[in-house]
């Protein structure tokens, strides 16, 4: 990376990665870690587990995500989280408005017009 992309990629972040992870939540239900080493696996989506938590918490607030606990066989149990109906048509919506984002940028970084 670049000096002065790491900025960039906190706004763009702030936009996204709440429904980021819906969508990793989409078909199947995670446990924290798991989604934080899935999200951290490039240092492009998520650059430390710190702002993980709060997020997880606040669409848990919202209504977005439920959680359950399950046992581990290798450690304490473990906080699972799985997407609600509210959060299946907030990514939706997502999804819909990305796809049209996304394209306007494209044209715009490639020299034509929106």
């Amino acid at each position: 990376m670049e000096p002065g992309d790491s900025v960039i990629l906190t706004h763009l972040r702030r936009g996204a990665l709440e429904h980021v992870i819906l969508a990793m939540l989409d078909g199947e239900a995670l446990y924290g870690l798991d989604i934080a080493r899935r999200l951290g696996a490039d240092d492009v989506l998520l650059s430390g587990e710190g702002t993980l938590y709060p997020l997880l918490a606040r669409l848990r607030k919202q209504g977005l995500v439920e959680t359950t606990w399950a046992e581990s066989t290798t450690g304490p149990p473990r906080r699972y989280y799985s997407l609600t109906d509210d959060g299946r048509t907030a990514l939706a919506a997502f999804r819909r408005t990305w796809t049209t984002f996304r394209d306007a940028v494209d044209a715009a970084l490639e020299g034509g017009y929106p």
